[in-house]
């Protein structure tokens, strides 16, 4: 047998929202080509029938094209990217031969597996609604092909309905038994098996810097982690959210040194004011970096803090990471070793020499180091501007940048700012990370994403240890107390009220979908059966639990079957109650033995001019009480609607 239009358009629309939800993780022309190939699959079926499938010569090119094409993009066949765009690809090719019910069952099957696959990307509310949604053309195709479920005779838009409204029950139905799952089937300590390599979608900070690198963070606003506090939320000032920290400068580039492991013994750590704990849940994303307020007093549990303070897992973050820390935002940290020292002061040789110069002259003009850093403040404040749209640096760039185009932003300044004061002979380094945050008073957390992405400088003074200094705040103090609100002209959210206001709820729905769904493990299992008294629950009260609403779900299930399949066999009686008595009224009352079929006859002996009204009714009430096991309730409707509406102004006739 073969799918007829219907079931086809069914089987592309599958095909084709299953394409839609990964289509974004592909490269646009493979987007673009796959999206193409449904078009040109669905066009050909629908202006030319009689074709059939594609030939051969056709499909089988392109089958082995696309191994080839997947490694020629990602260089690799195997992990998350490569083996997305070959299942996605697979699939459009399978729509290229389907002609039969078991190809469109076989697409079902696979669009199923792809769907799922989304989720290895992002776990977020929104994509996993795309994915239910992604799941009502897939019912409706199975449902459409079902022998008893597709009318020909019926207009399309009534069939449409009809399976939306079955399809809308059967997801109902679903929810209860996907939540007893969720919650008490026992889950592994750890997974049965792994994808290769983080989300690509998210990139966050890397481990270098070079001027113009980090523009598309600014305009990126994702979420880079969320933050609730045990204490006063610290003001802007303070929000310096430590990451990566940055020695070593080849005229360009700043990378990291190494990180040796923490040593209290050189490195003191005295707070200056009281520490602040908090909690972060931070997204996942390419980096490996834990982000802490600057700066961290203690470790987060399973992760320590190097010699730079700077905290890291041992592999990309890849799935939401909660953990808790505390800090103390004012603070003086000593120790610096000839090594460091000698690394802090470090620049190529054969760039940037009138920066060098500059930093050398103040050396000789200022007595004190801490003359020079409020001489390059006053540069930076008096002769530079704030732009996310800098002209291009050419290979002496910092040179073009102080002397000639003196616009950027804070990777701009932060690596001119550490170039001068090395000049001058004070060790310098640069710290990557976010500043700034918003808090939503809604949801009582604060909120720091990609946009909020900085660089600043931390000096060595002998008298004072490390010291932070921010250069970008000399020139643009908004960036600081505003965060990247200041950049409201280059973000289209802050560029209105209800705009944002709108995000950030969004927002406080994302962060309990984080806390409550994505984060649920099985620590969080264990602890379901507290409220009755069982602290840690095993897999053996697990499966208790699980076992009993198994069966009260089993129970609920059979009722409404029950009571359905009775409620609709009750509205096909009640309506032919209501069709005898009408009836009745007229003088043709029905005797309590007398069948449908009987009572029918005797009517129209005596007025055959009521046929036409009275026979299709009669005929239909007999083939939903006796011709069927069940009764469709869409059927049972229709009949009693029609009773509704009968006329029977023929019966008045002799």
């Amino acid at each position: 047998m073969r799918l007829d239009r219907r079931q086809f358009d069914l089987t592309a629309l599958t095909v084709l929202c299953a394409t839609l939800l990964h289509a974004t993780h592909f490269p646009f022309w493979l987007s673009l080509g796959l999206i193409a190939a449904i078009a040109a699959r669905w066009l050909q079926r629908r202006r030319r029938p009689d074709w059939g499938k594609p030939p051969v010569l056709l499909r089988l090119p392109l089958t082995l094209a696309l191994p080839i094409v997947v490694w020629l993009t990602y260089g690799n066949l195997f992990g998350l990217d490569p083996g997305s765009v070959f299942a996605v690809g697979m699939l459009v090719l399978k729509l290229g031969e389907s002609e039969t019910p078991r190809d469109a069952r076989a697409v079902a099957t696979f669009t199923s597996f792809v769907l799922m696959a989304a989720l290895l990307f992002e776990q977020d509310m929104l994509t996993t609604l795309y994915v239910g949604l992604g799941v009502i053309p897939l019912l409706m195709l199975l449902r459409a092909l079902e022998p008893s479920g597709h009318d020909v005779s019926q207009p399309v838009a009534r069939e449409l309905l009809r399976d939306g409204r079955a399809v809308a029950l059967n997801l109902f139905a679903a929810v209860p038994l996907a939540v007893l799952v969720f919650l008490f089937l026992p889950r592994l300590a750890a997974p049965l098996w792994v994808t290769q390599g983080a989300p690509q979608g998210k990139t966050g900070l890397g481990d270098s810097m070079s001027p113009g690198n980090m523009s598309d963070l600014f305009l990126d606003d994702q979420p880079a982690f969320r933050v609730t506090f045990d204490a006063p939320v610290p003001p802007p000032t303070q929000r310096y959210w430590r990451g990566v920290v940055l020695w070593r400068y080849d005229g360009r580039t700043w990378s990291r040194a190494g990180g040796g492991p923490l040593d209290p013994g050189r490195q003191e750590l005295r707070p200056l004011s009281p520490e602040i704990g908090y909690e972060i849940t931070q997204e996942p994303g390419r980096q490996r970096w834990l982000f802490a307020l600057d700066l961290p007093t203690s470790d987060a549990p399973g992760y320590s803090r190097d010699e730079d303070f700077t905290l890291a897992a041992a592999r990309p973050i890849d799935k939401p990471l909660r953990y808790t820390l505390h800090s103390a935002p004012r603070y003086t940290l000593s120790g610096l070793n000839t090594l460091q020292r000698q690394r802090a002061l470090r620049l190529p040789e054969g760039f940037n020499p009138r920066a060098v110069a500059l930093g050398r002259q103040w050396a000789q003009q200022y007595a004190e180091p801490q003359q020079v850093v409020q001489a390059a403040l006053d540069l930076i404040r008096a002769e530079f501007r704030y732009t996310l749209s800098p002209p291009p640096l050419g290979r002496q760039a910092m040179d073009d940048f102080l002397f000639e185009t003196r616009a950027g932003y804070c990777e701009y300044f932060a690596s001119a700012f550490a170039v001068l004061m090395r000049a001058a002979g004070i060790p310098t380094r640069v710290v990557m990370g976010y500043q700034g945050g918003y808090w939503n008073e809604a949801g009582s957390y604060m909120i720091v994403r990609q946009s909020d992405a900085h660089a600043w400088n931390e000096v060595w003074l002998d008298d004072r240890g490390w010291v932070r200094v921010d250069p970008t705040a000399a020139v643009s103090p908004d960036r600081i107390e505003l965060g990247s609100g200041a950049n409201a002209a280059f973000n289209r959210w802050y560029g209105s009220e209800w705009l944002l206001a709108l995000r950030n709820r969004w927002d406080i729905a994302n962060h309990w979908w984080t806390r409550l769904v994505v984060q649920f493990d099985e620590i969080s299992q264990r602890g379901l059966l507290r409220g009755i008294g069982i602290d840690q629950a095993g897999w053996r009260e697990l499966g208790i639990a699980f076992a009993l609403g198994m069966g009260l779900l089993a129970a609920l299930g059979l009722w409404w079957a029950l009571r359905r399949e009775r409620g609709d066999a009750d509205l096909v009686d009640r309506a032919y109650a209501r069709l005898c008595a009408k009836l009745g009224r007229r003088g043709f009352a029905r005797t309590p033995s007398e069948g449908p079929n009987d009572y029918l006859y005797r009517v129209l002996q005596q007025r055959p001019q009521a046929r036409a009204a009275l026979e299709p009714l009669f005929a239909r009430y007999l083939q939903l009480r006796y011709a069927r096991s069940d009764v469709d309730d869409t059927a049972a409707q229709d009949f009693a609607r029609a009773v509704r509406r009968v006329d029977l102004a023929a019966l008045h006739g002799s």
